[in-house]
């Protein structure tokens, strides 16, 4: 299949020069995304295009990585109310390694076939313009009115919040543009993808190599990301769902995925994983008979979490899932890192006991309604445990003259006390 052709069927396709399917069915092609590397870490929103390059190269084209040290100085204006703060560089080369080491997972950077991925910074090229040089050399091919028109311009300029754009952030377009011409010039660079938000950036360079150079080059962009319900893909209550681990959890970063509705897992499963066509209509013939075991949302977030992280990382994620969704015990809870194990529990209500009190041995009453109101009355407690409704990490807990001790702590430091089916709390020992 062509690569137009497997992003078409991904639904991965928004706008599309005229010609481009032609380029890429006729020649080997170099294409490029570009990315601002305002942080140390790529989060899911990034995907989509990191997605549309693994696919290019995957059909036997080249694609580069842009990584805009330069316009990430700037800060682009499209769906942006207001400017982004401004980077320096020591921030900005410390933020592009951390990043390649991520899209090393999905790009194959050291192979010796002429498909190579490349990954470069605009800052190591726009660093050596002057602003003379830039005006001179740049700006004279594109005038203010074709600027003025595109959208990302005019929707800020006429904004009704009235905070206007800076000339700073007005010449990103020229900044983006001058990308394109440089890689059409030193890359054979004929093809820029990106969100459909970037269309508007996109053609300016299209514009200026047709302008400057004579060139033909293309553009194509994927549709923005949307959840069913209307609200922001990749964001949950506590911010960005990151791909690096000590942001987002790899328990945390499988959950999200599992939790997706069925209409946008049948969405986000062409679009996130490499699974072929056939693969993904045999699963959601599979999902519709059955929707409430999840099995495509189970697919989705074993291949992407697999992708992103490892599949040590994956067998962590599900092996904590079945803590609070499935059968569980003492002894996996104790195999769990401390970092997915505060992930599972976060949230929960957390008390602290003297650790001497617990190594020492503490009777049950005395740790659950003494040291800690878990229980707010012996009497509860005992009427609890003859029910047979406490746990103890997971393990029913019968004996009322029971003690509780140093073989019980959970990375040196956590019991996890559950009282029924649904309250969970946990014990810190300091």
């Amino acid at each position: 299949m062509s690569f137009v052709k497997e992003l078409e069927w991904r639904g991965m396709i928004h706008d599309m020069m005229p010609g481009t399917e032609e380029l890429l069915n006729k020649e080997f092609v170099t294409a490029y995304v570009g990315i601002d590397p305002t942080a140390d870490s790529l989060h899911i929103g990034h995907l989509v295009s990191i997605m549309m390059l693994k696919h290019l190269q995957l059909s036997g084209h080249r694609p580069v990585v842009v990584l805009g040290g330069a316009t990430g100085m700037i800060g682009d204006p499209s769906g942006k109310s207001q400017e982004r703060n401004l980077l320096d560089e020591e921030t900005l080369r410390h933020n592009q390694e951390a990043i390649k080491n991520q899209i090393s997972k999905f790009l194959d950077f050291e192979t010796s076939e002429k498909n190579k991925a490349e990954l470069v910074n605009n800052y190591d090229w726009m660093s050596k313009f002057s602003f003379l040089d830039f005006i001179r050399d740049v700006g004279k091919h594109l005038t203010v009115n074709y600027m003025m028109a595109k959208d990302s311009v005019k929707k800020r300029i006429s904004g009704e919040e009235k905070s206007g754009m800076s000339f700073t952030e007005f010449t990103y377009q020229l900044v983006q543009g001058y990308d394109f011409y440089h890689l059409y010039k030193n890359y054979n660079c004929k093809l820029q993808m990106g969100g459909s938000d970037q269309w508007g950036n996109i053609t300016t360079g299209t514009e200026l190599i047709r302008r400057k150079d004579s060139g033909e080059a293309f553009a194509l962009t994927c549709p923005l990301i949307t959840k069913a319900d209307g609200g922001k893909f990749g964001k949950t209550e506590s911010g960005n769902v990151w791909l690096d681990s000590e942001r987002t959890s790899p328990y945390s970063f499988y959950q999200f995925w599992l939790n997706v509705s069925d209409e946008d897992a049948v969405k986000y499963i062409k679009i996130f994983t490499i699974l072929d066509q056939n693969t993904v209509d045999d699963l959601v013939k599979e999902h519709n008979k059955a929707p409430h075991i999840r099995l495509l949302q189970k697919r989705l977030a074993e291949e992407i979490t697999t992708m992103v992280h490892s599949k040590e990382d994956l067998e962590t994620a599900i092996e904590a899932s079945n803590i609070l969704f499935g059968k569980s015990t003492s002894e996996s809870l104790k195999k769990i890192d401390e970092k997915t194990f505060l992930s599972v529990f976060e949230g929960v209500t957390m008390f602290e006991v003297k650790k001497s009190d617990i190594v020492s041995g503490i009777g049950i009453f005395d740790i659950l309604t003494e040291k800690t109101n878990i229980f707010p009355s012996k009497g509860e407690l005992r009427r609890t445990i003859q029910g047979n409704g406490l746990s103890i990490n997971k393990e029913k807990f019968a004996d009322l003259e029971g003690t509780v001790g140093s073989t019980h702590l959970i990375n040196d430091k956590y019991i996890l006390v559950q009282k029924g089916k649904k309250n969970y709390y946990l014990i810190l020992a300091k």
